[in-house]
């Protein structure tokens, strides 16, 4: 159980640490950015689907006996889950630059979603490593390329509302610190609950297909010539290949 929670911890710090790569963007053209994000976010979808339909739910159906009704439910739960995150706390993810000007009112909504999201990020996390170290290895992958291009946006909502550069930087990694505590959270719970990562494991499945299939494939549906659609599928395909690549070397 040490080994599962140094390995936790040092994913979920990990991950946090992402929050400070807005700062890396500053001296980055937006055009450019842009190019280069588009392609990420491909990399990121297949990593996120692969992580879902090679790590996560074959391991849960293992531990389980079978596919059964409840795995699921939990899977919707975790798309249901989202949904209400994005419609009722009015934040979703932002993987694009920002080039409009926000109100300040905006930015603070983007933070409070922001520490939600990092939450439950750090939830996912932990549930994994429950599981096993390599599927905890491969949800981390997936979540530190999601948490990228996202925390760059994250950081221009809160330039373009109103806070200074210091303060950008503070406030986001300070809402990323969440994570650690939805980590911390799951493996205090896991060791009291038998069977938690029954549930928990379907529920970041579901997460992650939410997020793939409809906050990062409609991104990509905005390019429309064939020669950069074929580079994004094939970069959405190489994430799906790392996540088939890591199981191969368990």
């Amino acid at each position: 159980m040490d080994t599962i929670w140094i390995y936790a911890f040092m994913s979920v710090v990990v991950v946090s640490l992402i929050s400070l790569i807005g700062v890396v963007t500053l001296s980055v053209k937006i055009d450019k950015l842009r190019k280069i994000l588009i392609y990420l976010i491909s990399f990121s979808a297949g990593a996120l689907i692969g992580d879902a339909f090679i790590h996560l739910l074959p391991e849960v159906i293992e531990e389980s006996g079978g596919f059964s009704t409840a795995i699921s439910l939990y899977v919707i739960l975790g798309i249901v889950v989202s949904f209400i995150i994005e419609k009722f706390i009015h934040w979703r993810h932002c993987h694009m630059p920002i080039t409009t000007e926000h109100k300040h009112p905006f930015a603070w909504m983007n933070l409070f979603g922001d520490s939600i999201h990092n939450l439950i990020d750090g939830l996912i996390i932990g549930a994994a490593y429950l599981v096993s170290i390599h599927v905890g290895i491969a949800t981390t992958i997936a979540v530190i390329l999601h948490e990228i291009p996202q925390e760059i946006g994250d950081f221009g909502v809160l330039i373009h509302g109103g806070f200074s550069v210091k303060r950008a930087i503070l406030l986001n990694f300070a809402t990323a610190l969440t994570a650690i505590f939805g980590t911390a959270v799951v493996l205090i719970l896991g060791a009291q609950l038998e069977g938690l990562s029954l549930f928990l494991v379907p529920f970041a499945a579901g997460n992650f297909i939410y997020i793939a299939s409809t906050d990062l494939i409609p991104e990509l549906h905005k390019e429309t010539t064939v020669s950069k659609s074929t580079l994004q599928l094939a970069w959405f395909m190489l994430g799906v290949c790392v996540m088939l690549l890591l199981l191969q070397l368990e």
